[in-house]
């Protein structure tokens, strides 16, 4: 029998009703470091209020999915009313390892883009889409092709980002911060759960000084029924809410750490330190076997943090930029 996908070109249109079990299926042939669920897709992509059909390219050969290319743009502003009407973003395309080797992937990619500068997007990010990012760039190790193509098709690197996990096995809470809990427990400042009232301020913190998308993830998570207890919060003397850290905000993943914010000016006080270690403790409480997350830049305080916690780095990801005039 002969394969068609290897004897014939296929055809790219837009999203259609029965196109997702191909997709995901072929996303899995395609991607095998980061498969993905039906669930998955459907909450990422199909249930996004700025996913169009037509932005979402796909190669089909016969019945057979065997490539994607997906391309947004805000329908739905993250905050406020801005739309970011230049930018545009493609948070993951593929193409089925029996149908490479002729172009498909640039076939793809160009209509993607062709779709968003259609739009009025002359600013296209590969990949650091939010809310509902897939990935935080591209892991060019895993994907030496992929990063190949981008560079062809005039993507520049922007910055990395890290992504880290760390064994809980066996884990203990360092006698050094619990010290560091007492001091500022002693001068005022308090770690809690939050209530619900307290949401309130911790949404404003998080949606004023760390950006829309990190109030956003908080207010989809709780809402999905995330646990209170899988949040703990700072407060200072003043009852001034000045950070938090939590755990199982993404997808429901308990092991899943982050994410954590404490004010700028406070930081380098033992704040952040502490709020780390408080909520690996509660992930050990509740039998987790590592902790990880999928962002953050590996000379940055915070990863400086995360690497004297015992955290190491597993995937680097690279947040690409392509610009073109209008």
């Amino acid at each position: 029998m002969t394969d068609r996908t290897t004897t014939t070109r296929p055809g790219i249109r837009g999203f259609r009703a029965g196109d997702g079990p191909g997709v995901v299926e072929a996303w899995r042939r395609s991607a095998p470091a980061d498969p993905i669920t039906p669930d998955r897709f459907r909450s990422l992509v199909l249930l996004d209020p700025n996913f169009d059909p037509e932005g979402l390219r796909i190669a089909v050969d016969g019945d057979r999915v065997v490539g994607a290319a997906y391309a947004v743009r805000r329908l739905t502003p993250l905050a406020g009313t801005d739309l970011e009407p230049e930018q545009g973003w493609i948070p993951f395309f593929f193409v089925d390892p029996a149908a490479r080797g002729r172009g498909l992937g640039r076939l793809l990619l160009t209509e993607a883009l062709e779709w968003l500068r259609g739009h009025g997007r002359t600013r296209v990010d590969f990949s650091s889409y939010t809310p509902n990012y897939v990935f935080p760039g591209l892991d060019a190790e895993a994907y030496p092709e992929a990063a190949g193509l981008l560079d062809s098709l005039g993507f520049r690197t922007l910055y990395e980002a890290a992504a880290m996990d760390r064994v809980l096995t066996g884990y203990r809470f360092p006698d050094a911060v619990a010290r560091r809990l007492d001091e500022l427990t002693a001068r005022g400042y308090r770690f809690a759960t939050p209530s619900d009232d307290d949401l309130v301020d911790l949404l404003a913190l998080a949606g004023s000084r760390f950006g829309p998308d990190w109030a956003c993830t908080i207010r989809a998570c709780l809402t999905a029924g995330t646990p209170l207890d899988r949040i703990v919060t700072a407060r200072d003397p003043e009852r001034r809410m000045v950070g938090w850290a939590m755990h199982g905000a993404f997808d429901s993943v308990d092991e899943r750490f982050g994410p954590i914010g404490v004010l700028e000016e406070l930081r380098g006080t033992g704040l952040g330190e502490v709020l780390l270690h408080l909520v690996l403790q509660r992930m050990r409480a509740l039998r987790a076997h590592s902790a990880w997350f999928l962002w953050t830049g590996a000379q940055s305080p915070a990863g400086h943090l995360y690497r004297k916690t015992g955290f190491t780095t597993t995937r680097v990801f690279r947040v690409l930029r392509r610009e073109t005039d209008r």
